[in-house]
């Protein structure tokens, strides 16, 4: 078989192989292979398996990229399913409180939050929010992200969610890292509508989503089921009116408290819910039977100092398919890496290493309806890799210069491998 680009004499390839979403016992399935190579011709994977077998087997192509992995593991590029990675403005100072005690509740109330963030973005240009957001994503492509979901939700008006949703086409168009875009008008009341909160609603059915599919920029509907946001009613009647306009449902939910916002995605089989601090197990067993997966953010909890994780074990004890994200924003996502999320999801989570990697690879790919093509290392699927200096065990050394060399769709886009020739953007997806 021909190839352009292989990956050679690797310590380790994690696979991730199989079938997704994984859950229970088979979410430690990471299918590692020993003394590996990987290869692939315009940007799909051609072979895995062993060293060996890749020299009688692949042949290469003219001009071919052969990088020698010699005392490294290779594992698929991570797949981050939930960050709000493209606004304007500045929260630090937020953090300054939160450090000295303060709620993320109290400092809402002040002014804060996700309302401090939408006066900053209602009022700066597409040029400007998508300059910032290339630069959380060069952040991300460091740490080893090739692919992304990106949410709206900082406008909270027709045109400034239209706004973000065109920054995050665009730089999908830019690449390398691929993006998913998600509709979240539905992410707090605005301050004009306050004392008027079913119009905003109406707004968001009537007038927000039907532009949003129109022009098609969004993939998925994404609602803040939360006290004090929006109700599970209210959240119901979004979510069906975007799954009516082919805007498929995730949602947050039970991040801080028992929203119900889990049993309402189980009820309307949303692919995603996602935070689940304080899911309750009869709610875990409602979003197994229903395929619903668990997207954990642990980094959240971390910044927000809730003092305690997701319930990751109960999760998986229940047949939940575990995911893992950044949750990548201004107030509670101040890390960009996948690494540091897996080490949290390791240590705080009471996950093995094993089941942290599947949750940010191939059942986060699941999340993003992207498992066909992402999130593990098979024929047939585009090869994005990461390159990890030495055993997959430095993945857990937060701060260490643990990624090599990341590759997205057979080339190489950051690291030490990197050619000096601009990086082709033609390749099929």
């Amino acid at each position: 078989m021909l190839a352009d680009c292989i990956v050679t004499n690797a310590q380790e390839v994690i696979t991730c192989a199989g079938p997704a979403p994984k859950r229970g016992a088979d979410q430690a399935n990471a299918r590692p292979i020993a003394q590996a190579a990987v290869a692939a011709y315009e940007g799909r994977i051609v072979f895995v398996g062993s060293q060996r077998a890749c020299a009688r087997q692949v042949t290469h192509a003219p001009a071919c990229t052969v990088i020698d992995a010699t005392g490294c593991a290779v594992v698929p590029g991570f797949v981050d399913p939930h960050t709000h990675l493209v606004y304007a403005g500045d929260r630090r100072n937020e953090l300054r409180r939160r450090l000295a005690g303060a709620s993320y509740a109290s400092i809402a109330a002040d002014g804060g939050g996700i309302v401090a963030t939408m006066r900053a973005t209602r009022h700066c240009e597409e040029d400007r929010l998508s300059a910032s957001a290339r630069v959380r994503l060069d952040e991300m492509l460091r740490c080893g992200t090739t692919t992304c979901e990106v949410k709206s939700g900082y406008g909270l008006t027709t045109d400034t969610e239209l706004k973000l949703l065109r920054v995050i086409r665009r730089l999908s168009d830019e690449g390398p890292i691929e993006l998913v875009p998600t509709f979240m008008g539905a992410h707090e009341i605005p301050p004009e509508y306050r004392e008027r909160r079913d119009a905003y609603v109406r707004l968001i059915i009537h007038e927000m989503i039907p532009r949003v599919a129109a022009e098609g920029l969004a993939e998925w509907c994404d609602v803040f089921c939360e006290a004090g946001v929006f109700t599970v009613e209210e959240s119901r009647e979004i979510l069906r009116a975007g799954l009516a306009s082919g805007l498929r449902p995730r949602i947050h939910a039970d991040e801080l408290g028992p929203s119900g916002g889990a049993r309402l995605a189980a009820e309307l089989r949303a692919r995603s819910a996602d935070h689940l601090i304080f899911v309750e197990r009869d709610a875990a067993r409602a979003m197994a039977d229903a395929g619903t997966v668990a997207t954990l953010l642990p980094g959240a909890a971390f910044y927000l100092k809730l003092g305690r994780f997701a319930p990751a074990r109960m999760l998986i004890d229940e047949q939940v398919p575990v995911a893992l994200a950044t949750d990548v924003n201004p107030g509670a996502g101040f890390t960009p890496s996948m690494p540091f999320v897996v080490a949290l999801a390791c240590f705080g989570m009471g996950l093995t290493l094993e089941e942290a990697l599947v949750g940010a690879t191939i059942n986060a790919a699941y999340a993003l309806g992207r498992d066909g093509r992402l999130g593990s290392l098979e024929v047939g699927k585009q090869m994005d890799l990461v390159i990890v200096n030495g055993s997959v065990v430095e993945l857990l050394r937060p701060g260490a210069p643990s990624i090599r060399t990341v590759i997205k769709r057979g080339r190489v886009v950051c690291g030490a491998d990197r050619p000096a020739s601009p990086l082709r953007t033609d390749l099929p997806s």
